[in-house]
């Protein structure tokens, strides 16, 4: 992604500051005045402005056409969405959290996901569908777990999880571009997180993902919030004289093994950070991956940090227990780097 590349139709005035909401807002507003098929559809979108703040105000600008607030049935307006994505629409689906979208996986899956492939290309479903994902906000095991490593296992579908205010910014149009369907993972932790938005910041490379921190002696691998839990280890790392690379995956379907397992091959050692459960996890593909492309490469077993195999719990510090900390990735990497001798 070149950094002059701007999206066109841009209101951003020069660099500021602003938070991972209002970069997503942004991003929708953007989208819904350059492309009048452009749609948000979802649970408590319109006037209560999204259950996490994100189309606060949209309802009042673009009126109720185009942001239409839905019944509570996640299979009827993600089925909505593939219909009006068939007849030309460009719909935003917002599903509250990742938990409720299994409700409509059926049509995620066995509709939007094959239709194109299926009709030999004569049907393509250019959805986007956006939900909160991830726990550390004390709202128990039905609102709180990591379960996009599942459509990532999903043919036909593009899966996103931006950790950045740039990403959070500029994956909309491209996703809305794709003839494909476009899941896009927003980590709820991070709304409320804010830095300075570039003003020659452009659309994201949606093949790509992005070394954040270049580092010599083992790569940290993740995305989504642990992104950020990730950097903080690399900060501590470098206190015990380890140079860490840090990599945000940012497209977790496809996986761009070039650059994982490039910075693989650089460091000779890596550690997957996945909220996720460990077992059958996209932490694991990663893993398989790097060890099928690097095996001669690495001077250590690649290391994963996943959370506990258990339901997310409610209770704070059983929370933070179950989930990657910043002391758990520090002491995985240490172990691979010391591993070796």
């Amino acid at each position: 992604m070149s950094a002059t590349e701007k999206v066109k139709g841009t209101t951003d005035p020069a660099e500021h500051k602003t938070t991972y909401r209002e970069a997503l807002r942004e991003a929708l507003r953007d989208a819904l005045r350059a492309d009048d098929r452009v749609f948000l559809m979802g649970e408590d979108v319109g006037r209560y402005g999204g259950c996490f703040g994100v189309s606060l105000g949209l309802l009042e600008e673009f009126g109720p056409e185009r942001i239409r607030d839905t019944p509570l049935s996640e299979s009827a307006f993600v089925g909505a969405g593939i219909g009006a994505a068939l007849a030309g629409m460009r719909p935003i689906v917002e599903i509250m959290t990742v938990n409720f979208s299994l409700l409509a996986l059926d049509q995620i899956l066995n509709n939007a996901a094959t239709l194109q492939h299926m009709s030999g290309g004569q049907l393509p479903v250019p959805l986007v569908i956006r939900m909160t994902t991830g726990a550390g906000r004390q709202l128990a095991a039905q609102h709180s777990h990591s379960l996009e490593g599942w459509y990532a296992h999903i043919p036909g579908l593009r899966v996103l999880a931006p950790a950045t205010i740039v990403d959070a910014r500029h994956m909309l149009v491209p996703a809305l571009a794709d003839p494909d369907p476009v899941l896009i993972f927003e980590y709820g932790g991070l709304y409320n997180a804010s830095g300075d938005l570039p003003a020659d910041a452009g659309p994201v490379d949606l093949d790509s993902a992005v070394v954040r921190r270049t580092g010599r002696d083992i790569s940290l691998l993740t995305y989504g919030g642990s992104l950020h839990k990730a950097l903080g280890a690399a900060d501590e790392l470098a206190g015990h004289g380890i140079s860490a690379e840090v990599v945000d995956l940012r497209v977790l379907r496809p996986l761009d093994d070039a650059t994982i397992c490039g910075s693989a091959a650089r460091t000779h050692r890596a550690v997957v950070i996945d909220e996720a459960w460990r077992s059958g996890s996209l932490s694991a593909e990663i893993s398989a991956r790097i060890t099928e492309r690097n095996f001669y490469d690495l001077d250590a077993p690649v290391e994963r940090v996943c959370s506990a195999e258990v339901p997310i719990p409610y209770a704070r510090k059983l929370e933070e227990a179950a989930l990657p900390q910043v002391a758990d990735i520090v002491a995985a990497a240490r172990w691979a780097v010391g591993s070796d001798g």
